[in-house]
């Protein structure tokens, strides 16, 4: 019998990530981090000097990803983007985050009209098409780094502020909540010692994809050019440069920021999900 019920103990905390994922995901993000931290490093040219005599180059020893149609170095361009996309996702998400994590609990585990109101402030933000909603609130703005950061972290917060509101609701009347009460505790002691810290494990693993989703959001904006404006470098804003020039055959403008876009969107979203895997006690082994 006892052999059984280990068996049955190893079934039920089956990890759902696999051990390569979690290496695969955290490695790639790191390398995708450690590009944006010294990539102004190996950057060889200034990535917002133009040079017209060196317009439309291929990919060379000289040139690594060629040049674009201004002649500035393609290599360069998408390295200084990286820091820069980061940090909008990076900064969005956190703002949100902060912001949404203590109000989620705060409506989760109180009542009251304000709760409801509060709900229906966050259905009606996401009652609206989210890249036409940014696309308007950066238009009302202005584009420029700071606006963009201010509208993605107004999209997220609705995003966190649900996901641990449902989290509280389904620990407010556990036990050891119970528990706490009964030894006198406040309603704020009982929310920030033992609701919110129990409740925070998929809010930091939805962080981590949405920080790859920010990246995206980032990336569409600029690349309608909503977002951040050229000469800066940014991913979606070279790649809504490149477009023009691939029925030219000159594939290499739009094409190597549209893979690194694609690497970092995947080691986010690849991360968050190792992250999830190793805070969830569900899928803890034995």
């Amino acid at each position: 019998m006892s052999a059984n019920v280990v068996v049955e103990s190893r079934l039920a905390y089956r990890p759902t990530v696999s051990r390569r994922t979690v290496i695969f995901g955290f490695g790639l993000l790191g390398l995708v981090v450690l590009l944006a931290i010294v990539g102004p490093l190996i950057a060889n040219y200034d990535p917002e000097r133009a040079n017209p005599t060196k317009a439309l180059l291929a990919p060379s020893g000289t040139h690594w990803f060629g040049t674009n149609s201004y002649g500035g170095d393609v290599f360069s361009r998408v390295v200084y983007a990286a820091r820069l996309d980061l940090f909008i996702g990076f900064v969005s998400v956190g703002i949100a985050f902060a912001i949404a994590t203590p109000l989620g609990a705060l409506v989760g585990y109180s009542h009251g009209w304000w709760v409801t109101l509060t709900m229906q402030v966050m259905d009606f933000v996401q009652s609206f098409p989210v890249f036409i909603i940014a696309m308007a609130l950066v238009a009302i703005r202005g584009p420029s780094t700071g606006n963009v950061i201010f509208v993605i972290a107004l999209l997220n917060i609705p995003i966190f502020v649900r996901l641990v509101r449902a989290e509280v609701l389904a620990l407010r009347d556990r036990p050891f909540v119970d528990a706490g009460r009964c030894i006198g505790s406040s309603d704020f002691r009982l929310v920030s010692r033992y609701i919110l810290p129990n409740s925070l494990s998929s809010s930091i693993a939805q962080a981590s994809a949405n920080v790859g989703w920010a990246l995206l959001l980032t990336a569409g904006l600029s690349f309608v050019g909503a977002g951040i404006r050229p000469p800066t470098p940014e991913w979606g804003t070279m790649i809504g440069e490149g477009a023009q020039n691939i029925i030219t055959g000159d594939w290499w403008v739009s094409l190597f920021p549209g893979v690194a876009l694609g690497i970092a969107v995947l080691a986010f979203a690849l991360a968050g999900d190792a992250v999830r895997g190793m805070l969830d006690v569900k899928t803890r082994s034995a």
